[in-house]
């Protein structure tokens, strides 16, 4: 249980760092309003967008190690509590401010996972029948699908729609890293998981990635961690047989609960990534800030969100604070 926690842990790390880049890199590509070749490529050219993913991509491969040895509602807590580390990261190295909202978030988080693994106890079958690795194939299907169709609409109804859609991307995902039989090469490729794992993991990333620039981080977030974390967590304790430690059913409940509404609260976290930048004078030129200053902000390109506590400028695009007198 220590090796399957510890790399957890470090995945939370990674996803939480890398979420950072990739919404960055998201609403640097050009709004599309529908899934085309050239959003992917536009993704593909923006150097945030591929960290961010290298960092996911670090995270999945540690947290496999976890799926495989520990139950799914304690791996889909700690790996969704990266919004916590995202939260302290950008305190520290981007100079943003946590509210008293985001320092209850990140106490909430931290006392629901550490109630949550004294309950958790051992992993349940990592096996299931043949109908249960085709039924997730198919919802990965049917993600798709309705990605699809949410793609051609906009707001914030849209983002969280194509936000719980990538949640149960990478659910399907996590629950077929748990059942896939790795028995031998051939096995892997015949079975349908193993495509469930590719296609949810690929799908959940599009849907996410649209999801961001269709309305705020907190719409897309905080319906993605519900549906990531939920979904595997019941069916992993209804069809896989993940239970908590005799005695300690209260403890882990509460744990889980209080982990993922710590996570929601920190979705609004999001919203708070302050558009960086040299202020622009008159004739275009940009000016370099006072030492040990933060730079002003610049224009707010029209796919950005505004900062928290910053509004557009309807006469010339600037970012002012709402509590400057115009």
């Amino acid at each position: 249980m220590l090796l399957g926690l510890t790399t957890a842990l470090v995945a939370t790390v990674c996803f939480g760092f890398g979420s950072v880049f990739q919404a960055r890199g998201a609403r640097e590509a050009p709004k599309a309003d529908r899934v085309q070749v050239g959003l992917l490529a536009a993704l593909l050219r923006s150097w945030q967008f591929l960290l961010g993913t290298g960092l996911d991509v670090a995270g999945f491969a540690l947290s496999i190690v976890a799926l495989r040895t520990l139950p799914l509602f304690l791996v889909q807590a700690v790996t969704n509590a990266s919004l916590a580390v995202t939260a302290l990261a950008a305190a520290r190295l981007l100079g943003a401010r946590l509210r008293r909202s985001d320092l209850l978030g990140v106490a909430a988080v931290v006392a629901g996972l550490t109630l949550l693994a004294l309950g958790s106890g051992s992993e349940g079958r990592d096996h299931a029948p043949a109908v249960f690795h085709w039924a997730l194939l198919a919802t990965t299907a049917l993600m798709l699908l309705l990605t699809l169709v949410l793609a051609r609409r906009s707001g914030n109804a849209a983002a969280a729609g194509l936000g719980l859609l990538a949640g149960v991307g990478f659910g399907v995902t996590s629950l077929a890293v748990r059942v896939l039989d790795v028995s031998g090469p051939l096995t892997v490729f015949t079975d349908p998981a193993g495509y469930a794992l590719a296609v949810g993991g690929l799908g959940g990333y599009l849907a996410y990635a649209l999801a961001l620039q269709r309305g705020t981080v907190t719409a897309a977030t905080a319906a993605g961690t519900i549906s990531e974390t939920f979904g595997p967590a019941l069916v992993g304790v209804a069809a896989l047989g993940d239970a908590a430690r005799p005695g300690y059913a209260w403890c882990a409940l509460t744990g889980f609960a209080v982990a993922v509404g710590g996570t929601v609260v920190l979705s609004r976290f999001g919203e708070v990534e302050a558009e960086l930048g040299p202020a622009p004078t008159g004739d275009g030129a940009r000016t370099d800030p006072a030492p040990g200053r933060a730079p002003a902000p610049g224009p707010v390109a029209r796919t950005a969100p505004s900062c928290e506590g910053g509004m557009p400028d309807k006469k010339d695009g600037q970012v002012r604070s709402e509590r400057q007198v115009p």
